[in-house]
C-alpha cells in the first residue's frame, strides 16, 4: 500500500515537472516567432546613433 502511494506521488511529480518543461518550450517557440516576425516587418532600434555617449578622450 505504502509503495503504491509512493508511486502516484511521483507520478504526479512527473507529469507536472513535464506541463512545466512543455510550457517553458512554448514561450520560448512563441518568443523567437515575435521576434522573427519584428525583424521581417522591418521594425529596428528607436535610434541607432550612441548620441547617449560621451566621447572618449
Amino acid at each position: 500500500m505504502f509503495q503504491n502511494q509512493i508511486h502516484k506521488i511521483r507520478q504526479a511529480e512527473l507529469i507536472r515537472q513535464a506541463e512545466v518543461e512543455r510550457l517553458a518550450r512554448q514561450v520560448r517557440k512563441a518568443r523567437r516567432a515575435a521576434r522573427r516576425a519584428a525583424k521581417k516587418s522591418g521594425e529596428g532600434p528607436v535610434s541607432s546613433d550612441n548620441s547617449g555617449y560621451a566621447r572618449a578622450a
